[in-house]
C-alpha cells in the first residue's frame, strides 16, 4: 500500500492489532501516550459504547496531530444483547463468570475504529456475531487456568484453544472478532492518503 509520504501512528498496545495491521504491508509507528479516561453513563445504548470509546482515544492523543500524520484508534466490546458489556475480567472468577454467560449462545462482537488526520476523522463500527457451543465447566476452567485471559475482552480470544474447541459459528468479519477489521481499516485509509 503506498502511503503518499503520509505516516501512520497506530495508537493501541494490543499485539493483535499490530499484527493484523502488519497484514496491510504498511509501515506504522506505535505510540499508546494518551490522556483519555475510558468512561461512558450506564444509560448509554450498548452499541454506542465502542464508538465513544474508539474517538474518546482519538482526541486524547496526547498531541495534536502534525501535516501527513494519520491517527489510528480503536475499541472492541464483546456484548450480551439484552444483558451487558463484557468487558474486561477482574480476575479468574469474573472471566469463568463471562464465558458460562458466552456458553451456548450468541453474543455480538462490535470494534468501532477512528482515522484522523488534521483535516479530517472518520469513524465507523464492525459488528460481529458469535455463537458458542454449550461449553463444560472442565472446559472453561481449563481455558482461563492454562490462557489466562485477563486483557481480553469478554474473556476469550477466537484465535485461542477455546475458539477453536467452542466456537461453532461466527457471522460477520473474523478479523473483527480478533480485535481489528482490517479489511475496513484498509478501505478507509484509502480515503485518507
Amino acid at each position: 500500500m503506498d502511503l503518499k509520504g503520509n505516516h501512520i501512528i497506530l495508537a493501541s498496545g494490543s499485539p493483535r492489532r499490530r499484527e493484523l495491521l502488519k497484514g496491510l504491508d504498511i509501515d506504522f509507528e506505535i505510540d499508546t501516550n494518551n490522556n483519555f479516561k475510558e468512561s461512558f453513563s450506564p444509560d448509554t445504548p450498548f452499541d454506542d459504547v465502542p464508538r465513544l470509546m474508539s474517538e474518546g482515544k482519538s482526541y486524547g492523543f496526547h498531541r495534536p496531530l502534525k501535516e501527513g500524520e494519520i491517527l489510528i484508534t480503536a475499541d472492541t466490546m464483546v456484548i450480551l444483547p439484552g444483558k451487558e458489556i463484557l468487558g474486561k475480567p477482574r480476575d479468574r472468577e469474573d472471566a469463568m463468570r463471562m464465558l458460562r454467560d458466552l456458553s451456548g449462545r450468541s453474543h455480538h462482537v462490535i470494534t468501532a475504529v477512528t482515522i484522523r488526520d488534521i483535516y479530517k476523522k472518520e469513524t465507523f463500527t464492525v459488528t460481529t456475531e458469535v455463537w458458542f457451543k454449550d461449553l463444560t465447566e472442565s472446559e472453561i476452567s481449563y481455558y482461563v487456568d492454562k490462557y489466562k485471559p485477563f486483557d481480553k475482552a469478554g474473556a476469550y480470544a477466537i484465535q485461542e484453544w477455546i475458539g477453536h474447541i467452542g466456537i461453532t459459528r461466527i457471522e460477520g468479519s473474523y478479523f473483527n472478532v480478533v480485535g481489528f477489521p482490517v479489511q475496513r481499516v484498509y478501505e478507509a485509509l484509502l480515503r485518507f492518503i
